[in-house]
């Protein structure tokens, strides 16, 4: 069985067992967290697609780490003025396992 979530403005596929990440989500490593916002659930025999979201189901998970991705570096110049500015960022993400899908 798998659900299609809407977290963090992207749309996922999670299945049972499985690890995500996800933009930053509020939470300490440890704790339980429901996404739920499913749009879509199959898997076992026939599928539900939701419009726009399907009510009363929802993906359960453990937050397994908080972190931050690795360094972009931003670099913007206009040739021939003197422009230049360099800049970098790091997003930061929740990992989350995939518990179980309820509903």
């Amino acid at each position: 069985m798998y659900a299609v979530v809407r977290t963090g403005g992207k749309q996922l596929r999670v299945e049972p067992g499985q690890r995500v990440r996800v933009e930053r989500l509020a939470g300490d490593v440890g704790e339980t967290i429901e996404l739920a916002d499913v749009l879509m659930v199959a898997g076992e025999g026939e599928s539900r697609i939701g419009r726009p979201t399907i009510d009363g189901v929802k993906a359960v998970g453990t937050i397994t780490a908080q972190g931050r991705g690795p360094k972009l570096t931003i670099f913007k110049m206009k040739r021939r003025k003197g422009y230049r500015r360099k800049t970098g960022h790091r997003q930061e993400y929740t990992e989350i396992l995939v518990d179980r899908i309820e509903g």
